[in-house]
């Protein structure tokens, strides 16, 4: 009588485990390559055009994809979508790590983000399918972690590829690394992965939809990418401007479609979209803040590629210890963590910048980045279990559409938008501190949306008793 629940409670650890690893690959390859990228220009003798369409490519190809692959895994299944993706992934690494040129290495990177962008909205969906109450809120957990801590373990593993040039094959491993470890993932998936429940109405791919909604997300990604390194020319602007005008007729269009390609209900819901726009500013200024960091470590401090990407490891602590943790904690203190979360987070990193600018001390940045990875962990991940806690089923997918495409969507805007006090700075010191001022006020905004956020969702819950008891049972 014992064994059943056992296997079962196995069952889901290793089908979690599965889900994760590859969550881990997609978003640990949207940064490790930025660490390397000046290796792999040398080795392919690359442009600086080239070395951006490598670096950014990925960005661009999943962020407009996300949503159109989340409602694909609706239509062939999340398992089968999640197995396709993967196994296209580690394919396309393949032939990333064996580029002879780099036309070959741009081709085989974009086709490396398609992977991603179809494995990566099928996590949450299985998550919130598969599992329910405490359970789900640390899968949750332990997704949100994976899902953040990507960057920063791409920059940590980059450095440590490029700096050790492991048997020879200088920036190869970057991408060659993923065949091994998608191969064992892709097995363990094929036996552990639940197929579609039986009885389901089929789903079709509306492919009018699907065209709306990539060019307007591909007219309003490719100018944030690559404007700020042209000054923005007038035709940033044009695609801006027709990108919003698109993106206007595909709402209009979704919200008469019989099986639209996103369900706009998805965004009625009030304390889902002050939850997403909290989060979406917590991982945008989580990006540009450790992309700037790191070219002031390199450029300004002198650190090697390896040096600045191990200078990360506090902070991966730091969120990894709290988003281990926070799903334990009593109800009315993970209430609190999200609002905050993000102040704790905007202390550390300003204090951080001050200390930081013109010397780096290692006991005192390590404290303090260990802080700030915290505060990141407790603004993030239990806002996002608790926004997303009583979304109905059939919505499972749209919502991981908009969890996904949301935070790129924001890391492109911050790194275009905030990236530019940097970068327009005299020195690096002086654009770090201009950067870590707008950073502080975006955080104390994101922490207001949290409040707002957890006061909608705790009125939902007491116009609902029955969800309030079971939030309590749970």
């Amino acid at each position: 009588m014992v064994i059943r629940p056992l296997r079962t409670a196995a069952r889901r650890r290793s089908m979690l485990a599965v889900l994760l690893a590859g969550q881990a690959m997609a978003s640990i390859d949207a940064s490790i390559v930025s660490v390397a990228a000046q290796t792999i220009r040398h080795g392919l003798q690359a442009t600086d055009a080239e070395i951006q369409l490598v670096v950014s490519g990925y960005l661009l190809t999943t962020g407009v994809l996300f949503v159109t692959c989340a409602r694909i895994g609706e239509v062939i299944g999340h398992r089968r979508a999640f197995l396709t993706g993967l196994g296209w992934f580690t394919a396309a690494s393949l032939l990333c790590g064996i580029s002879v040129n780099p036309a070959m290495l741009i081709v085989s990177r974009i086709a490396q983000a398609v992977g991603a962008a179809l494995l990566t909205p099928q996590v949450f969906s299985l998550i919130h399918l598969q599992w329910a109450g405490a359970q789900r809120r640390r899968a949750i957990g332990l997704y949100s972690m994976v899902l953040a801590l990507g960057v920063a373990l791409g920059q940590i593993c980059g450095g440590l590829v490029a700096g050790s040039d492991l048997l020879g094959l200088s920036w190869r491993p970057v991408f060659l690394i993923n065949v091994p470890i998608g191969v064992v993932v892709l097995a363990f998936g094929l036996r552990r992965l639940p197929g579609s429940p039986g009885g389901v109405e089929p789903k079709r791919l509306d492919l009018a939809g699907v065209g709306l909604l990539t060019a307007a997300m591909t007219a309003i990604t490719l100018p944030l990418i690559f404007g700020g390194s042209q000054s923005w020319p007038t035709w940033t602007w044009l695609m801006l401007a027709s990108g919003g005008l698109l993106l206007g007729i595909f709402g209009r269009y979704e919200a008469r479609a019989r099986q639209p390609v996103l369900d706009l209900a998805a965004l009625k819901r009030r304390d889902l979209q002050f939850g997403l726009v909290a989060c979406c500013i917590v991982m945008g200024c989580y990006t540009v803040f450790l992309l700037t960091l790191t070219l002031h470590l390199q450029s300004y401090l002198g650190y090697t590629p390896l040096q600045a990407g191990l200078a990360f490891i506090p902070y991966t602590i730091g969120f990894g210890v709290v988003s281990l943790s926070w799903s334990a904690c009593p109800r009315r203190v993970r209430g609190a963590l999200p609002i905050a979360g993000p102040l704790v987070y905007a202390t550390g990193m300003f204090v951080l910048v001050l200390v930081s600018r013109e010397e780096w001390n290692p006991l005192g940045c390590t404290a303090l980045l260990l802080t700030a990875g915290a505060g990141h962990a407790a603004g993030y991940s239990p806002l996002i279990a608790q926004v997303t806690s009583r979304v109905e089923p059939e919505l499972a997918s749209a919502v991981s559409a908009l969890n996904s495409t949301g935070p790129v969507l924001a890391e492109v805007v911050a790194v275009a938008g905030l990236g530019s006090l940097y970068f327009a700075a005299p020195t690096s010191a002086d654009g770090l501190l201009r950067l870590a001022v707008a950073i502080t006020a975006l955080l104390v905004v994101a922490a207001v949306c949290a409040t707002l956020a957890i006061l909608v969702h705790t009125r939902r819950d007491t116009r609902h008793p029955s969800w309030a008891m079971s939030t309590k049972r749970e």
